[in-house]
């Protein structure tokens, strides 16, 4: 066993460690929020953009919330919009803001000054898989035949994701292409604004492979426009039954990216109390479950205390995790 494989187990095991289920809290069908504005800190298209939209979709349909709006504000790597709601904190109690792994890992290197401690804590809703996918066309069919293309041509075997280098997209594929026994540092990565930027890559042939969350690619591997290679998950998810395992290939790498909401510093603490309730009853709702199983979710639920630890805890792990692969 590799120092690399310990660590990637232990980032799993204290995810596992400190999510917290929902417990049982039934909606009544009775309105618990008026309104709420989603806050996505990357383009249309992402993994921010589907949980933000998702969550507000099953939310509303719900009856849990009145209305929900959406704001795409890209720029710094989700830096712009941590700042733009810290900057205008008084005006922002309507807000949540998506976010997810990346906010942890960028303010560990520094992308932008901020971290979770500089916002309300909310809650952790979701857990999503990551996958590698590459175009329909492409002669590529599993891991091994994207290894070997590696392992021809390195350079021309760009590794495309919706991350900067450095975030999560670059760390998964590092952490698969170094449990496949080849060196993380010296995959050619190249970054895109978010998912859906770096999905038009692959699909235009910019990149060989994508480095995604398997929900944004779900949809389009239905539609036969792209294959999924691979998925970080222990076992083969629903949603996605024809698409392998890493570990299924021999690839012993296990990853799950959490997300969940955000508000602005200062935020009432009625404000936070009616948030945190909605989200709460939200998972006891078939409208809930529609948007978690299409997309192929896993429900992790920490609300603001035990979300906080879960961060703590993901910080250390992951930020000795980068160190081992010289990203920090």
């Amino acid at each position: 066993m590799t120092t690399f494989t310990l660590g990637r187990r232990a980032l799993i095991a204290a995810a596992v460690a400190t999510m917290g289920f929902a417990s049982s809290a039934f909606a009544d069908g009775h309105q618990v929020v008026d309104k709420i504005h989603f806050l996505i800190p990357g383009g249309a298209g992402g993994g921010w953009d589907g949980t933000a939209r998702g969550t507000g979709e099953a939310l509303t349909g719900a009856g849990l919330v009145g209305t929900a709006s959406y704001e795409n504000m890209s720029g710094g790597g989700g830096g712009k919009a941590i700042g733009f709601l810290i900057e205008n904190a008084d005006s922002n109690h309507d807000t949540l803001m998506v976010n997810s792994t990346p906010i942890v890992i960028r303010s560990l290197t520094g992308v932008f000054p901020q971290s979770f401690r500089d916002l309300t804590l909310v809650a952790g809703t979701i857990g999503d898989y990551a996958a590698m996918v590459v175009g329909k066309d492409s002669p590529v069919n599993t891991m091994a035949d994207l290894i070997a293309a590696y392992d021809a041509d390195p350079s021309g075997t760009a590794i495309g994701g919706g991350s900067v280098p450095g975030g999560m997209d670059h760390l998964v594929a590092a952490m698969v292409m170094e449990a496949a026994g080849r060196d993380a540092l010296e995959v050619k990565y190249i970054p895109y604004d978010a998912g859906g930027k770096a999905m038009a890559a692959l699909l235009s042939g910019e990149i060989a492979a994508l480095s995604t969350g398997l929900s944004e690619a779900i949809d389009l591997a239905n539609a036969g426009e792209v294959k999924i290679i691979g998925v970080t998950s222990p076992e083969r998810v629903p949603a996605a039954a024809d698409a392998m395992t890493m570990t299924e290939q021999g690839i012993d790498t296990t990853f799950v990216n959490w997300r969940g909401f955000f508000g602005a510093p200062g935020l009432p603490d009625d404000k936070l109390a009616a948030y945190q309730d909605a989200i709460t009853k939200m998972y006891d709702t078939p409208e809930w479950e529609e948007v978690r199983a299409r997309n192929g979710w896993v429900n992790i639920h920490n609300n603001g205390d035990d979300f906080r630890a879960f961060l703590e805890d993901q910080e250390k792990v992951i930020g000795d995790l980068m160190k081992k692969l010289g990203f920090l």
